[in-house]
């Protein structure tokens, strides 16, 4: 198998790193996208994901994908929560799969719809389980989602292998954008443990203590949305995280 130039990028960032950070920018709720991408790439953000669980308009959201990639060097990547979600110009796109939803189309209908876009545009896709854990986020809501409880971790274990079994090289354990709980750092040790592809975590994670914890029960990828979008002191946030989980 070849792996295409972003997903081998983000092996190459993994094994210099340990584990990285990928800051995930709203194209609906950033007000300076641009702004933003260029200062976490400054920070040590090893990608830039776009995206988000309601990103419904695609004039906008191509429009931003364009002026971040105008202003840094590292890999955009779509981080869609439906066939909105596909626009041109990305480098890459988690090409995801909500594996615990009760609604087929969020686990291979909205695949197929957006698959030829994908194709068409030359994204590289990423073959990627969803997995949300928990309950009462935007994901959960919007991709109705048999959250996992979070005092459940063999349920994401299970989640996972199937997923690796299937041929899908990420899994993204997913609390949900703006959640009031991280995903536990028992339940991604457990993931870790049996999981052999690169295992994303994201959602309610605020502070560079959680980061550093959940890096160290084997995350290779920690995404930060919330805390950019309304912490005033984000940026010495982030860099603080952005340390705490290459430490580990």
């Amino acid at each position: 198998m070849t792996l295409g130039k972003v997903e081998q990028y983000l092996r190459n960032e993994i094994k210099k790193h340990g584990t990285i950070c990928l800051p995930l920018i709203d194209s609906e709720n950033s007000t300076d996208a641009a702004a933003i991408a260029r200062k976490v790439e400054e920070k040590g953000a090893s990608a830039i994901l776009v995206g988000g669980s309601s990103a419904i308009d695609q004039l906008e959201l191509a429009k931003v994908v364009a002026e971040i990639k105008s202003k840094i060097k590292i890999p955009v990547i779509l981080f869609p929560g439906n066939v909105t979600g596909v626009s041109p110009k990305a480098d890459a796109i988690l090409f995801s799969s909500l594996l615990n939803s009760e609604d087929p189309y969020f686990i291979t209908g909205a695949q197929a719809l957006g698959a030829i876009a994908v194709k068409k545009y030359g994204i590289e896709p990423l073959p990627t389980a969803y997995i949300i854990v928990g309950e009462g986020t935007a994901a959960w809501f919007v991709g109705r989602a048999r959250g996992i409880p979070f005092h459940k971790p063999n349920l994401a274990v299970m989640y996972s292998l199937a997923a690796q079994y299937m041929g899908m090289r990420f899994v993204y354990l997913e609390a949900g954008s703006g959640a009031s709980q991280n995903v536990p750092v028992e339940m991604v040790a457990a993931v870790r443990k049996q999981y052999e592809g690169t295992l994303i975590v994201g959602g309610g994670i605020r502070s560079p203590e959680t980061a550093g914890q959940i890096a160290k029960a084997g995350a290779d990828i920690i995404v930060i949305g919330t805390m950019i979008e309304k912490d005033g002191d984000w940026q010495e946030k982030f860099s603080s995280i952005v340390k705490a989980i290459r430490a580990r």
